[in-house]
């Protein structure tokens, strides 16, 4: 039933998860971005890969967006014959959020070429099963800055205010850190007191960027659930991180589970923070390259192009 495909598009936004205290629930879309399309034809599915895809395996049965865009479209009756293409400058293992954004662009496009219109809660559903927790998904899926909150085992998007006066810098070492790998060195269990102090600076944090208050943004992004566990797996994150400060940084963390690392900072001061942290980055291992930019928080989310 190929002949019921037709051609299309989808675009989604890269996404900085954790932000200091908000561990697992906040999430915000950055203006990286994937860009997946489908042309039908022939007698079978080729795979086009470009940008930080391009050295994928795309018949991997690892790859997130090929599995989510063939599952939707045979659960149709559709086998896809024709060409599928993606591109993107979202990182991979950096903590930008690519794998949400491969899924939720693999389920989008599978129900474009069906000419079926969006179904966000489906693929968010879709998203949050591969990682159980769905911060990244979700600002993806809506874009802007949200939370999500687990109640009555039902996870519930809740959009925050973000004030246009924060502006972000990124930087990331060449060497990714997988979220598996990232999770393995957590504890598993923390004090009580350790929970109050983190509830308290997530208050701070999400009242920060709400208000573009430079303090409570600070305080917010400190953290005793992960930052100190992820630090060792990231060479130079803790020097990288204080030359962010020194660069004029208002607060600075991992972003997501890494490699990356994120500040905040006062829009003119981006590419000066990011330069900075790369600086950094690039001599811990010796290279000169790293991957480093000002990003814009990106309010439109998944978009279905023409």
């Amino acid at each position: 039933m190929t002949e019921r495909l037709r051609a299309a598009a989808v675009r989604l936004p890269s996404s900085t998860s954790n932000l200091g205290s908000g561990y697992d629930t906040l999430g915000l879309a950055l203006d990286r971005y994937l860009v997946a399309s489908f042309e039908p034809g022939g007698n079978a599915l080729e795979c086009v890969w470009d940008g930080a895809l391009a050295n994928l395996e795309v018949n991997d049965s690892d790859n997130l967006l090929v599995g989510a865009f063939t599952r939707i479209l045979n659960q149709e009756g559709s086998i896809p014959c024709g060409v599928l293409r993606a591109t993107s400058d979202i990182p991979i293992s950096r903590g930008l959020g690519s794998s949400a954004a491969a899924v939720l662009a693999g389920y989008d496009l599978a129900r474009a070429v069906l000419n079926e219109p969006r179904d966000d809660e489906g693929a968010f559903v879709e998203a949050h099963r591969q990682d159980g927790h769905g911060e990244n998904a979700a600002a993806c899926l809506h874009g802007g800055l949200c939370a999500v909150v687990h109640y009555l085992n039902n996870p519930v998007i809740v959009p925050l205010n973000l004030s246009s006066r924060v502006g972000f810098a990124y930087a990331a070492p060449l060497e990714g850190v997988s979220t598996r790998k990232a999770r393995r060195v957590l504890p598993k269990e923390v004090g009580h007191d350790v929970a109050v102090r983190s509830l308290g600076r997530a208050t701070a944090l999400v009242q920060g960027f709400a208000l573009g208050d430079p303090e409570l943004i600070r305080i917010g992004v400190e953290d005793e659930l992960h930052v100190p566990y992820r630090l060792p797996l990231i060479d130079s994150a803790e020097e990288a991180i204080a030359a962010g400060y020194e660069a004029g940084a208002w607060a600075v963390t991992i972003s997501g589970a890494g490699s990356g690392i994120i500040a905040m900072c006062d829009l003119e001061n981006t590419e000066a923070i990011s330069d900075a942290m790369c600086i950094v980055l690039s001599r811990a291992v010796g290279e000169s390259n790293c991957l480093g930019f000002s990003a814009a928080p990106d309010h439109e989310g998944l978009t279905r192009l023409s």
